[in-house]
């Protein structure tokens, strides 16, 4: 391919239609805008509705955002997980989908702590609830977070703050260690 035999696609460019060029050209004389108004002499933006409520001000304003990234987690509480599971069994993704406490073995799901729990469970879990990891130790059962929450700090100042704190926990630690 060479630069001289590059074409565009047909019909990726278009001529544009050049009116009010005299009556052979079919759009000549009022050139598709018709006879006298408003819209004939060009002074009407595309929204205007001759007057009434326009349609952005009908509807209301929604305030505030939804934001696109949040993870929504399906809770399982602590009784359903007693109630369906018997002593020693292992809870995890596949087996809370086979008994229907969450909609597919993928889905993102966080234990609670809504009721009690008697018998241990070996429980693997994208999140807990502190509560719901304490009440399942407590039981004789383990926990396994496969993805804990990452806290971030999100303010401006609070992250200068930290990122100060950690450059002088960097700084000060090799040489207390030498």
């Amino acid at each position: 391919m060479e630069q001289h035999t590059l074409r565009q696609s047909p019909g990726a460019k278009q001529v544009s239609k050049r009116v009010g060029r005299g009556p052979g050209s079919g759009q000549g004389t009022y050139a598709g805008r018709g006879r006298k108004g408003q819209k004939a002499r060009n002074k009407v933006h595309a929204q205007f509705e001759g007057g009434q409520m326009p349609l952005v001000r009908r509807l209301g304003h929604k305030r505030g955002f939804r934001n696109f990234t949040r993870v929504e987690f399906q809770a399982v509480s602590l009784t359903e997980l007693g109630r369906r599971f018997e002593a020693g069994a292992i809870v995890d993704g596949t087996s809370l989908a086979a008994v229907g406490l969450i909609d597919a073995p993928t889905s993102a799901y966080k234990v609670l702590a809504s009721g009690s729990i008697e018998h241990a469970l070996i429980v693997t879990a994208p999140r807990f609830s502190e509560a719901a990891k304490a009440a399942i130790i407590a039981a004789g059962g383990t926990c396994d977070e496969t993805a804990p929450a990452e806290h971030r700090v999100r303010n401006r100042i609070h992250r200068r703050k930290a990122a100060a704190a950690a450059a002088v926990g960097a700084a000060v630690t090799p040489e207390q260690g030498a």
